[in-house]
């Protein structure tokens, strides 16, 4: 008989061990009831509204020091232009926003002429596809594009920044030392991403155009002649106008946005990133927001043209 055995018999010679003395059974705590979803309704609300008006607060201010900025800070502003226009380290290689620009609008406007050229050869109408360059691409295509884009780079770099600031007290130690904050980075952000966009937006347009009509001519082999008539035809000096105002809107409400949580960013490194994550969705509805009410003011009532043979 094997050792293991002795044990065992041994143990059940001797029965179950009384229990210790002196030790009693924990006693169970009462589960504390989590209050309903309706009595926390009236804090949520409550806080919901002092969060929207903190961000009004800090937007009307921001955007109203603009003019203290460009006058008081010259050389952070002419800084933040060339940085936010170039990019800076390896980022400037590639060109930075400018290149990352028009690499989005190159593809939305080669996809214009692919999708329009074969949506219309289906009813024999792609001589057509001109028109759909300088219609589409102007319209909506670019500013949406640019505006996405812009919120990509230009927006979660500067919320990046400003919350990384936020974290390591430098925004504390500016207002130590005397400097506005909120004009000295939130305002000078704002002027240079509306300065930045004009020649951003052309390069966007032009990148568009240039490779709807690369792939139209060059890939499916439509007469040049053809395309630049139908092209030329319908593209308006007023869209294109109205195009660059929805860009400069764009940007100056994608600036507005990241501006502000990247200066209200709290909880480290980790708060960081989520405050880049909530403003970059919170740009592009505001992206989205402009491009719906400039289309609808301006091409509502009539879209500015008229297609007839």
């Amino acid at each position: 008989m094997t050792r293991a055995n002795e044990v065992a018999e041994r143990s059940d010679e001797v029965g179950p061990l009384p229990p210790a003395q002196g030790r009693t059974a924990p006693a169970s705590r009462p589960a504390v009831q989590e209050p309903s979803w309706f009595a926390t309704v009236g804090p949520r609300l409550v806080a919901a509204t002092r969060r929207i008006g903190e961000q009004t607060a800090f937007y009307g201010q921001s955007l109203a020091n603009t003019g203290d900025a460009v006058r008081r800070y010259p050389g952070e502003l002419l800084r933040l232009i060339a940085e936010m226009g170039m990019g800076t380290g390896a980022l400037a290689v590639i060109g930075g926003t400018v290149g990352i620009i028009g690499f989005l609008t190159l593809t939305t406007g080669a996809l214009v002429a692919v999708q329009g050229y074969d949506t219309l050869s289906n009813v024999g109408v792609e001589a057509l596809t001109g028109f759909l360059s300088a219609f589409l691409n102007v319209r909506m295509i670019a500013p949406c594009t640019a505006g996405v884009a812009l919120a990509a780079t230009i927006g979660a770099g500067a919320t990046a920044q400003l919350g990384a600031m936020r974290i390591n007290e430098e925004i504390d130690a500016l207002e130590v030392m005397g400097i506005r904050a909120v004009t000295y980075l939130a305002s000078t952000r704002i002027i240079a991403g509306v300065f930045v966009v004009i020649p951003l937006y052309a390069v966007a347009v032009l990148a568009s155009f240039v490779a709807a009509k690369f792939l139209t001519i060059a890939v499916y082999g439509q007469s040049r002649g053809v395309y630049e008539h139908y092209f030329v035809t319908f593209l308006h000096p007023t869209d294109l106008m109205w195009s660059f105002l929805s860009a400069l809107t764009m940007a100056a409400g994608v600036m507005v946005v990241h501006t502000y949580y990247g200066f209200t960013a709290t909880g480290g490194p980790a708060g960081v990133g989520e405050a880049v994550g909530r403003s970059v969705r919170s740009s592009m509805m505001v992206t989205a927001f402009v491009c719906l009410m400039i289309s609808l003011s301006v091409y509502g009532q009539h879209g500015n043209f008229n297609l007839s043979g």
